[in-house]
């Protein structure tokens, strides 16, 4: 579920990590200085050090590349052990939010969703390669507060992943409007209550352990 697509390629070299830090970097400063429609691959070749056909040898094309750029930067999301699920939600939604306020994240992420509307290839690459990527934390934070005794086990595993869905969507959508449609700060006061919030839901509206 975290592996990359990128274009299949002829057996040979192996690929250069730094050539596919070089190239995921520079795509993301291109977004930033030119936007979307403006991008293309030669510019990024220039900018990463590279040929335009190292580029091709690894993504199809320009939508691949520029998922892959923003997918790298939610990669760096982890889910921090803070002793209680509302803490542990706060914690990553904050680290969320810090992302998204990064302008290469801004720029990528509304690009690449502006132009999905039109495309429906680049929408499916959006969902494996950022969305269903991201689910880990969704999965690690429920089996870690079924395990300290703060959610119940979900024991139909169609109605867990129903409730995985939910909870990722609720997460995802709510932090990119607050910060990226409505331009408001999701800072600790913000994301204390929409952790409180979040948090009645999963428990049934009864206060649950560790929630303020």
């Amino acid at each position: 579920m975290q592996s990359r697509t990128p274009a299949p390629r002829a057996t040979g070299r192996p690929r250069s990590a730094a050539a596919d830090a070089a190239i995921l970097g520079a795509t993301r400063e291109a977004l930033v200085e030119l936007g979307w429609s403006r991008l293309t691959l030669a510019d990024v070749a220039v900018r990463a050090g590279v040929a335009k056909t190292t580029i091709y040898r690894r993504w199809a094309g320009k939508n691949e590349l520029v998922v892959d750029a923003v997918a790298e930067l939610f990669d760096e999301l982890e889910l921090p052990d803070c002793g209680t699920l509302a803490a542990d939600i706060e914690g990553v939604v904050l680290q969320y939010a810090a992302i998204l306020a990064r302008p290469e994240a801004k720029s990528g992420l509304m690009s690449v969703v502006a132009e999905s509307i039109h495309d429906d290839a680049l929408r499916e690459r959006i969902r494996s390669s950022i969305v269903e990527r991201q689910k880990r934390l969704v999965l690690e934070g429920r089996a870690r507060a079924e395990a300290r005794g703060e959610l119940p086990p979900e024991s139909d595993p169609g109605e867990a992943a129903r409730t995985v869905d939910l909870i990722f969507d609720m997460v995802a959508g709510t932090v990119v409007h607050r910060t990226l449609v409505s331009a408001q700060p999701a800072d600790e006061e913000w994301v204390r209550g929409f952790a409180r919030v979040l948090l009645l839901g999963l428990s049934g509206g009864q206060n649950p352990a560790g929630s303020v």
